[in-house]
């Protein structure tokens, strides 16, 4: 069955048989399905954002290709931050990377959030997604994952002139000051590891695997959901703790 002619079937509440509910499930449903996002009612609301397949820029990539659209996730964060019902946000990452400024976008969004927030990489988090993967305030990756880091990348024609290297090393740079800004690596670890020639058979960079990941200081616990639900739970007690606090 494809995905156009996919209709999600919501039976009503047994118990209420409340057709608003029914409605507000539909709604639930359709951002998943849209958007690839949610806010959920547990112990605490938190909204789960997924970044998945490849980050799209400034240009459509085929219909094939698993995306993650920075005009969807943009507004999204920004409702996050202003919605007074979510009290945490836990950013599901599974990515092979994509266009660096939307990627840079987003993680400095993700950055400037107030709210508590969680990261968890699982299958993979690589090579813009590396930042995307750090800029939460706690990060977490499933031991089984893996990250590639490597130097910035053109696809296209590209002029073999002074001022596009210029360009690229200033890219770069922005990257690597953000990784090791909202990370514990080094900026000489992640230099190193970004410029390797030993591992990669058709480029430069390094791959990490999840324990890997976590002792270079890129991440900052190995974990699953269960693990980085738990931690944004602490992180928002801890707030609300405070601002108790402040308020007395």
């Amino acid at each position: 069955m494809s995905e156009e002619n996919f209709e999600p079937v919501i039976k009503p509440d047994e118990e209420t048989n409340n057709d608003s509910t029914v409605e507000e499930r539909k709604q639930d449903l359709n951002e998943i399905i849209e958007t690839g996002s949610i806010t959920t009612q547990g112990k605490y609301p938190i909204h789960c954002l997924t970044i998945i397949g490849q980050i799209e820029g400034h240009y459509i990539l085929p219909p094939q290709n698993k995306t993650t659209k920075y005009e969807h996730v943009i507004p999204a964060l920004v409702a996050i931050e202003q919605s007074p019902d979510i009290k945490g946000l836990v950013i599901i990452l599974n990515t092979v990377g994509g266009d660096v400024e939307a990627g840079l976008a987003i993680a400095e969004l993700i950055s400037g959030i107030k709210k508590p927030t969680v990261s968890l990489v699982l299958g993979g988090g690589h090579s813009i997604g590396v930042p995307l993967a750090v800029s939460a305030k706690r990060s977490f990756i499933v031991p089984s994952a893996s990250m590639t880091i490597h130097p910035v990348r053109m696809s296209g024609l590209v002029l073999g002139v002074p001022q596009t290297l210029s360009y690229f090393e200033k890219m770069q740079d922005r990257i690597i000051g953000f990784v090791t800004e909202n990370s514990n690596i080094t900026e000489e670890k992640f230099r190193q590891l970004m410029m390797n020639t030993g591992e990669l058979v058709m480029d430069v960079g390094t791959v990490l695997d999840g324990k890997m990941a976590v002792e270079s200081g890129l991440i900052d616990e190995l974990g699953g959901i269960s693990d980085a639900i738990e931690c944004l739970y602490q992180m928002i007690e801890e707030e609300e703790k405070a601002d108790d606090t402040n308020d007395n």
